[in-house]
């Protein structure tokens, strides 16, 4: 009886070793194939991405797509700062006249830049995008194009004298999207240009240089509530103040501006224009541990 016992429990011992071993084969064969629908659920996971962000360019910042009004945010939440990518471009004419800036004229106010076209001349994309609008409107931009960027800008260019892109159409920068008029509201063949981030207009002076066909830095960093005044900052104000000289903020006071370059932190601009670190990183939309980038502007007052 006993040697019975001991046989059952030996023979029960062994099926679990043998169990055990069998199971760890099968999580071993399992393994690599874990490993594979984990790359293609990546590979998926990827894909889906892209693939939203070709639907919806910068949809992380914008919450709706809409094709019928240029003005038209949702809930959208502005953030405090937000660092504009400008490589990639595409200046929208070759033409470097400006006829009319952008800030208030005529006791309105022009939110964007006047550029001296004729009539037929190629107007290309500014940036990589998807166009959201393609309408007339006889008292205002006449036949406009609005295209909205994945670097989260929208540009709008106005008074056109032909549209030759769709709603819904992915375009990349250099595209052409229209040609040059005088449609709308207009007293002469121009292009009305603006840029805009979540509704905020931005100086476009601020973001191209049209005079010398080139952006003004790689980068612009947005920056909540201080864009209401940008229409004043003009490139040539930015030209001067990089030199040394002052433009003039809504105040009346002198508005410097440094250009960073080799060398430059925080502490020696500061010292240089008599600011604390903490209101020039204010001022900027920083922190003390921010990476300066040599060709960035700074607004120092």
């Amino acid at each position: 009886m006993i040697l019975k016992c001991i046989k059952t429990v030996a023979f029960a011992a062994l099926a679990l070793v043998c169990v055990n071993v069998s199971g760890q084969d099968l999580l071993a064969r399992q393994a690599p194939i874990d490993r594979k629908l984990k790359a293609v659920d990546s590979l998926a996971l990827i894909r889906q991405i892209k693939a939203e962000q070709s639907a919806y360019p910068a949809y992380s910042l914008y919450p709706n797509w809409d094709n019928e009004r240029v003005h038209v945010y949702g809930t959208a939440q502005v953030p405090d700062s937000f660092r504009i990518d400008l490589t990639g471009f595409c200046m929208p004419t070759t033409h470097t006249i400006i006829t009319s800036k952008c800030g208030p004229r005529w006791r309105r106010m022009h939110n964007g830049l006047d550029i001296k076209v004729y009539i037929g001349d190629t107007i290309r994309a500014a940036f990589d995008g998807k166009v959201r609008i393609v309408k007339y409107e006889r008292r205002g931009y006449g036949k406009y194009v609005v295209i909205r960027h994945d670097n989260g800008l929208e540009t709008i260019y106005g008074h056109l004298s032909k549209q030759i892109v769709s709603e819904n159409e992915y375009v990349k920068a250099g595209d052409p999207i229209g040609l040059g008029g005088n449609t709308g509201r207009s007293t002469g063949s121009h292009l009305h240009f603006e840029t805009r981030f979540l509704g905020e207009v931005i100086n476009p002076e601020l973001l191209f240089n049209f005079p010398q066909q080139d952006i003004v830095t790689d980068s612009y960093l947005f920056v909540r509530g201080a864009n209401r005044y940008s229409y004043q900052r003009s490139a040539a104000a930015l030209a001067a103040a990089k030199n040394g000289k002052s433009g003039r903020n809504s105040d009346g006071g002198a508005i410097r501006y440094h250009k960073i370059r080799k060398g430059d932190t925080l502490g020696s601009i500061s010292r240089k224009y008599h600011i604390s670190i903490d209101r020039l990183c204010k001022m900027n939309g920083i922190r003390r541990t921010t990476i300066l980038r040599i060709g960035q502007v700074l607004r120092c007052s």
